[in-house]
């Protein structure tokens, strides 16, 4: 642990309210319907770690989601292709089927991880693979607000907010990337960030957009009823070369967005470049799991094209993933079994049940967890009815919404002791901790990504849903802060 931490703890009332009301005023915050907005909690008490160690892991990252989109592709070109298309929504299957034969660039993934003796990869977010600017204020508020209290002067501050990295930074370079490829090198004039009305991180894209002018790209909030065009993309009166897409497909089933729809259609784009493209075959667990799989399925992995680096990256960060179906396979120790789902349910423990295709965390159910009111309302939630281990087990086994459900070895992880931030004070609270990486695919070079890390009282992990943003510093940037505190 580093000593930064025993600092901050003790001077966290001093400086915990405004680095609160600051990280909220940049757009930390989630997003209601009716367009109220609520802080999400930054924490007074960061994570730290070797800037190599950051890069390391958007390497494992990288290689994690290409092997992921070359796994969905060869899935959705075979006979298995229903394992994924049955678990999206008529106009993702629609798009997914016209596109993903044609989708070899994704600007930005991200990776999520829990970290006990190394990082495992929990899942591939491909669709909006949100956080690069409530990371960038968490970490950039924080190092401002200690930097401010040691008495470090605003060249001082900037210089350490500048070493310790910018996900806003890199995603605007991934986009740039993106767009030279499939415009022989070219400059996007204008970027369209399109999300829809109130999305709940609608305050994280405003806050991209005005990072993206300041890098020097004019760039806007636009929303699927605003776009029209014949060969080219408008809205309010400008011209958008460049889309980068912050919108589930499946939320455009619930409006009317024809003219959107038809341009989600076109990969790799006519009228503008579309970063990222539909995506959502990719981001479906099935797909990870069949690359856990074919760790032991050499035929699986020659199909897929995986290389021996992606395997690699996958034998050491991937935890057992298989499709939870009856039937034989190898359980995680490496013993062949009769039947998957009776060896899961005999182990409660050590397994977590997840539906393939599904976000914010609803449908996911720790083994561990059974005896928690958390377990009991997400089972009565999905089910209807309170429900054992080994019952919930065989009704996953044969339920198909969303693709049904994948069983992954559970990663054993322990609440850790942080201050959460608010305007009125600084609370201790008892958080579990997941890391997130981001990687390009399809891009060189690769833009120089770092990390976000999120806090919840709940083994599920997700931001909307409850929870904070840790800032990550790099170990130089820690020192600093050190340094100048120790000095006061």
């Amino acid at each position: 642990m580093h000593r930064l931490l025993e600092a901050v703890r003790a001077q966290a009332p001093h400086f915990g309210p405004q680095l609160a009301r600051d990280a909220f005023a940049r757009g930390l915050a989630v997003t209601a319907k009716d367009g109220a907005r609520r802080p999400i909690p930054v924490t007074a008490t960061p994570v730290v770690l070797e800037a190599e160690e950051i890069r390391r892991r958007a390497r494992l990252s990288h290689a994690l989601a290409s092997a992921t989109v070359k796994m969905s592709r060869a899935v959705l070109a075979g006979e298995g292709r229903g394992l994924l298309l049955d678990a999206l929504s008529p106009l993702e299957r629609q798009l997914a089927e016209a596109t993903f034969a044609h989708t070899a660039r994704l600007a930005v993934t991200r990776v999520d991880y829990f970290v006990a003796d190394r990082p495992y990869a929990l899942e591939v977010n491909a669709t909006i693979p949100a956080m690069e600017g409530y990371s960038d204020i968490a970490a950039h508020t924080f190092i401002e607000s200690v930097g401010r209290h040691a008495g470090l002067t605003q060249a001082e501050v900037a210089s350490l907010v500048e070493r310790n990295g910018s996900n806003a930074r890199a995603l605007h370079q991934a986009l740039l990337a993106g767009f030279a490829a499939e415009r022989s090198g070219a400059v996007p004039a204008r970027i369209a960030m399109l999300c829809r009305r109130n999305d709940a991180q609608v305050s994280e894209l405003l806050y991209l957009a005005e990072r993206f002018r300041a890098f020097g790209t004019p760039a806007d909030v636009v929303f699927p009823d605003e776009l029209s065009g014949e060969d080219r993309v408008e809205a309010r009166g400008q011209v958008y070369d460049l889309v980068y897409r912050h919108l589930f497909v499946r939320r455009l089933e619930e409006t009317d967005a024809p003219w959107v729809r038809a341009f989600l259609a076109e990969v790799p784009g006519r009228r503008a470049v579309l970063l990222n493209p539909p995506a959502s075959q990719v981001e479906v667990k099935a797909a990870l799991a069949l690359l856990s799989q074919a760790l032991t399925d050499g035929a699986l992995a020659r199909t897929a094209g995986v290389t021996d680096e992606e395997l690699k990256a996958v034998a050491e960060t991937v935890p057992w993933t298989r499709p939870l179906r009856h039937g034989p396979g190898v359980d995680p120790d490496g013993e062949r079994v009769d039947d998957i789902v009776a060896r899961v349910a005999a182990e409660p423990d050590r397994f977590v049940l997840k539906r393939s295709w599904d976000y914010g965390g609803k449908a996911v159910f720790v083994g561990a967890a059974r005896d928690t009111p958390g377990f009991a309302s997400r089972v009565e939630a999905s089910y209807g009815a309170a429900m054992d281990w080994p019952t919930l087990c065989a009704r996953a086994a044969e339920d198909r919404v969303g693709g049904g459900f994948v069983v992954q070895e559970r990663v054993a992880t322990h609440p850790e002791h942080h201050l959460l931030c608010t305007e009125q004070g600084v609370v201790g609270a008892e958080l579990y901790v997941d890391y997130s990486a981001y990687a390009s695919v399809g891009l060189s070079p690769e833009p120089a990504w770092g990390g976000v890390c999120r806090g919840s009282a709940s083994q599920v992990v997700n931001i909307v849903g409850g929870g904070g943003v840790l800032p990550l510093l790099t170990r130089e940037v820690a020192d600093g802060l050190l340094a100048a505190l120790e000095r006061r």
